[in-house]
């Protein structure tokens, strides 16, 4: 049984879905403080997802595609660029959510865990086919 359990963990998207837990609770706890300060529903949610952002860049380059990060150089440096550009992607699908759910009355809370959906499935699928893919994968 606990062969089992460390196999499962071993797996990449478990790992993932974990870090992504952390990151989401620097987004989610940091959107829910503003939302209470009264900040504007996307202005909030992007602030939220920025620092999520960072969590994530730690958490997945140490935690999750250790094994495929790029040593120091220029290498390194290209691949933090795709994994920026793959998070504004994210940015931009959940503050276009949550901006279009609140001009159309909808709960930014519910918009917003939507919108987490959508943007844990679309860096998924980026980080782990282009930003981390291993140096023998296919270009």
């Amino acid at each position: 049984m606990i062969a089992r359990i460390i196999k499962i963990a071993d797996l990449r998207l478990v790992r993932y879905v974990l870090a992504s837990v952390g990151a989401l609770a620097v987004d989610v706890g940091s959107f829910l403080a503003l939302l209470s300060l009264a900040v504007p529903a996307a202005a909030a949610s992007a602030f939220g997802y920025a620092l999520g952002i960072v969590a994530h860049w730690l958490l997945s380059s140490r935690a999750v595609f250790a094994d495929t990060v790029a040593e120091r150089g220029r290498e390194r440096t290209k691949q933090k660029a795709l994994f920026v550009v793959s998070a504004m992607i994210g940015l931009g699908l959940t503050t276009g959510i949550v901006g279009l759910a609140d001009l159309g009355g909808i709960d930014p809370r519910l918009a917003k865990l939507v919108a987490i959906g959508v943007s844990f499935t679309v860096t998924w699928m980026l980080r782990n086919r282009v930003v981390f893919r291993s140096a023998g994968a296919a270009a």
